[in-house]
């Protein structure tokens, strides 16, 4: 039976950074749909119904009455949510799908990797086991251009205070020093997945972001650290 496609209001649009915004889609009365974090919408605007694109949901399950997104400017669709979205807005929402589903177990340890956007599943995957105050490990990996381009970089720092499970550890490629970056610099490697890693027998990867960075993560996981597939699970995004 194929899902309802449902007009939703966008409730807030919270500029993240000058080029992402996080879009709130307000439930209709009366809905009350299943579904699972880490999944994702498709939407559409109804004056260009056959223009369509997927986001990955930033908000979690446990977040009830609304779906977020968080959408960065790239594209016809992205342009147009970033430069134009605000409260009130109209938008058609295909249900949530897909399988980049986290696995809540208390002996595992998800180890996400990131870039650009490609982050926002993840704050669904740690809202959830923060709230449920889960024993499962997750470490997110994040690589980003400068220290401005970290999204979600307040909220990650809190959820760490709350949850000692979770730990956000960001690497910047292109740091300058008018950036004041005493962080990790440079891409995301081997060695250093490996050092976070620890256990790869408990270990399930992830990896969201753009193509160049998923086929990156999985060679080192698959082909360098050596897991097996069925340990590893990606969102491209183009």
């Amino acid at each position: 039976m194929a899902k309802e496609i449902l007009e939703m209001a966008v409730e807030t649009a919270v500029l993240e950074l000058p080029d992402t915004k996080t879009l709130r889609f307000k439930w209709p009365e009366g809905h009350n749909p299943e579904f699972k974090t880490g999944q994702f919408i498709t939407v559409y605007w109804p004056d260009t119904p056959s223009y369509k694109r997927a986001y990955s949901l930033s908000s979690c399950a446990l977040d009830r009455g609304f779906y977020e997104v968080t959408v960065k400017r790239d594209g016809k669709m992205g342009t147009r949510i970033v430069d134009w979205a605000k409260p009130g807005d109209k938008l058609f929402v295909i249900p949530p799908v897909g399988r980049f589903l986290p696995v809540y177990e208390p002996d595992k340890h998800l180890v996400c990797i990131a870039g650009g956007s490609g982050v926002t599943p993840f704050r669904g995957f740690v809202r959830e086991a923060t709230r449920r105050q889960l024993a499962t490990r997750i470490t997110v990996l994040y690589s980003v251009r400068t220290p401005k381009d970290i999204i979600f970089n307040q909220e990650f720092r809190d959820l760490e205070k709350q949850n000692p499970a979770f730990k956000f550890e960001v690497t910047c490629t292109r740091a300058e020093p008018e950036h004041q970056w005493s962080g990790r610099t440079g891409r995301i490697t081997v060695d250093w997945l490996r050092a976070l890693a620890g256990d790869m027998s408990q270990c399930v990867f992830y990896a969201c972001g753009p193509n160049a960075l998923v086929e990156h993560a999985e060679h080192m996981v698959i082909q360098e650290l050596g897991a097996a597939k069925e340990q590893m699970k990606t969102e491209k995004w183009g």
